[in-house]
């Protein structure tokens, strides 16, 4: 039987919104392996301007980007929605070895195949460095606790 990943396309509003948060907790977890299960084998990435395919390569990534980016919360929001693409927002705030925090905004695509594992990703990002003071992103590591504010709300 092949993996599956539901919701499965075609999406619906709440489907997508359903998708987009799983995405969310999933990255806020923080685990390659696991995260990687929802590509598919030969998922295709463009993460700024690093090309990736596979999920050996996602892992690869993902663990040195969660070893670089300290303390890492993200908050994704639904932009746009087809049968089996989802387009959406996101910022994450992390900080460096030094303590420098950032507050990183960007824009993915997203492609599913029939069984709602993620076949493409482009990732535009970019990253404004910020002060302790200003970050926005305050719970507990893990995934984003309900009720807090989503972006929108956050004037993000």
């Amino acid at each position: 039987m092949s993996e599956q990943r539901p919701p499965l396309p075609p999406f619906s509003h709440a489907s997508a919104v359903q998708k987009v948060q799983a995405a969310e907790d999933g990255w806020n977890n923080r685990n390659p392996e696991k995260v990687s299960m929802a590509y598919t084998v030969d998922s295709q990435w463009r993460n700024r301007a690093e090309f990736l395919n596979g999920r050996e390569e996602i892992v690869e990534f993902l663990t040195r980007k969660w070893q670089k980016e300290k303390e890492y919360r993200l908050i994704k929001e639904l932009w746009a929605f087809t049968d089996n693409r989802i387009a959406v927002r996101f910022a994450y705030e992390w900080h460096d070895d030094s303590g420098q925090w950032y507050r990183s905004y960007g824009n993915e695509n997203w492609e599913f195949d029939e069984n709602g594992l993620m076949k493409v990703r482009r990732a535009s990002i970019n990253d404004l460095a910020i002060t302790e003071e200003e970050r926005k992103f305050l719970w507990d590591l893990g995934p984003r606790p309900a009720g807090h504010a989503g972006l929108s709300e956050l004037g993000l």
